[in-house]
């Protein structure tokens, strides 16, 4: 239903006014189906809603997990023309989705429910594969106008039920939204195609492709045995004994690859656990883990635990299995992560700081450990911790110019330090990696007007608003923007 809802959104607008902002109007649909520039336009507009979205995961470390194991997959794919983004979305049902312009999304229970890492890579590889195969543009493309038409009606519908507490209207939104989900479900031609590249794709970047085959074939039997609550994932990506044999003869075919999951799989989900349901539960789950021995693996489980008992504010506690993890020379950023976390539970910004540098030193490419730190830093409140966290953020963006948390980072930096136009330049730039350009092209206005720079950066400033007000009418006369 979340999902459905973002598509008509974003198809709400009149089709006049739709490719004023940006998106194929119906006749463009109709005529050639959706262009990769398109797409990707489509895309980043879903995107800037479900990133307001609540549900949204934002936690960085589970961020960015998940994004760099799409993004080993990702890596593999043959004359790619598409960038992708992963991200996680909290919610129990296990569902993934693949969006248009290569944006991919994860539901937290998709990723408890896989038993391996190498499952949970089947997924996405799948995913990718609707990607890259254009199902997505292609069933677009395919909708006819009165098709579209009915998603236009069925987005106010959805619009006016979320603000309408009458249950009945909810009734038969819903009911609408499952037609039209229909509609949008891949076909089995689609769903054979992405299991066939998606198993081509995982072998590639090195997984188990037994993974896919072992995942899909216990979704299936989930299905059946709870017809009326069956998993998400099948009532959008249709599954049958048929495709399940094909994969399986396909994978009898590879040679056999045994592959261990990462450290990060186990921790990743213990993370996930440790911060469902009320914090005494989480620490009860845990603890039951730990006295009854039935666990994969017992850094996994204490690290979930510490993670549940500083979320209870039990910090002693929470130091005690931080040492009994240290006992087990468990080595991950994620863990270095969780020492800073309890230093600053005991006030100690100090401390946290000195761990987190040590640590970003020690796992140079953990992005959440960058984060951390700078957020650290930024949480001191002195203008030479501020003035290190744009220096920092400067060079990080040097190898990363399109990370948005680090330009918002920068800007919170530049703020503390009374700096408005380099604030507000940061910041539009932070909008602008999350696709939201007209707030993007407020921000730069606003830099304009900040009265505080030399002749040198107000002239950068204006040159970038130009570029972005170019970018702009572009889109709006429906041609491919200036990237």
């Amino acid at each position: 239903m979340r999902v459905i809802l973002w598509f008509c959104l974003l198809l709400l607008l009149p089709a006049g006014m739709a490719s004023a902002d940006g998106l194929p109007d119906l006749g463009e649909l109709e005529r050639s189906g959706l262009s990769v520039p398109a797409e990707r336009r489509l895309g980043e507009k879903i995107m800037a809603e479900i990133r307001r979205d609540p549900d949204y995961v934002h936690d960085a470390e589970i961020a960015d997990y998940i994004d760099r194991l799409g993004q080993r997959l990702a890596s593999h794919v043959e004359g790619a023309r598409t960038s992708f983004e992963f991200f996680v979305v909290r919610d129990p049902m296990l569902n993934a989705f693949a969006l248009p312009g290569g944006f991919v999304g994860v539901h937290t229970g998709l990723i408890l429910a896989a038993r391996s890492e190498s499952e949970l890579a089947g997924v996405l590889a799948h995913e990718i594969s609707h990607v890259t195969q254009s199902h997505l543009a292609r069933m677009f493309g395919t909708q006819s106008q009165a098709q579209l038409a009915s998603l236009l009606s069925l987005a106010v519908a959805l619009l006016a039920a979320r603000s309408n507490p009458d249950v009945a209207v909810g009734a038969a939104v819903a009911g609408q939204a499952a037609g039209i989900q229909q509609q949008l479900n891949y076909s089995r031609d689609f769903e054979r195609e992405a299991d066939r590249f998606g198993l081509d794709l995982m072998e590639r970047a090195g997984f188990d492709t037994r993974g896919m085959a072992s995942f899909f074939q216990r979704m299936l039997q989930f299905g059946r045995l709870y017809e009326n609550n069956a998993p998400a994932y099948l009532r959008t990506h249709p599954l049958t004994t048929e495709r399940i044999t094909d994969m399986e003869n396909r994978i009898a075919q590879r040679p056999y690859r045994q592959v261990p999951d990462s450290v990060e799989f186990g921790l990743v989900r213990a993370k996930i656990r440790a911060y469902q349901g009320t914090p005494g539960d989480a620490v009860a789950d845990f603890a039951a883990q730990l006295k009854s021995g039935k666990y994969a693996r017992e850094a996994d489980v204490r690290f979930g635990l510490a993670h549940a008992l500083l979320r209870d504010n039990r910090v002693a506690a929470a130091e005690e299995e931080l040492a009994a993890l240290r006992r087990l020379k468990l080595e991950s950023p994620l863990v270095e992560n969780l020492a800073a976390q309890i230093r600053l539970q005991r006030k100690d910004t100090e401390g946290a700081i000195r761990i987190l540098q040590e640590a970003a030193r020690r796992f140079p490419n953990a992005r959440a450990l960058t984060y951390a730190l700078l957020e650290t830093k930024l949480g001191a409140g002195t203008a030479a911790q501020a003035r290190e966290v744009v220096t920092i953020a400067h060079r990080e963006l040097q190898l990363t110019p399109g990370d948005a948390r680090l330009h918002a980072l920068e800007a919170k930096a530049h703020a503390a330090l009374g700096e408005r136009l380099r604030e507000h330049r940061a910041q539009a730039e932070a909008y602008l990696a999350q696709g939201q350009l007209d707030e993007a092209i407020m921000q730069l206005e606003l830099a304009r007007q900040a009265g505080d720079a030399n002749f040198y950066e107000q002239s950068e400033v204006d040159a970038r608003l130009r570029e972005l007000r170019q970018r702009k009418s572009e889109m709006q006369r429906g041609a491919r923007p200036g990237f």
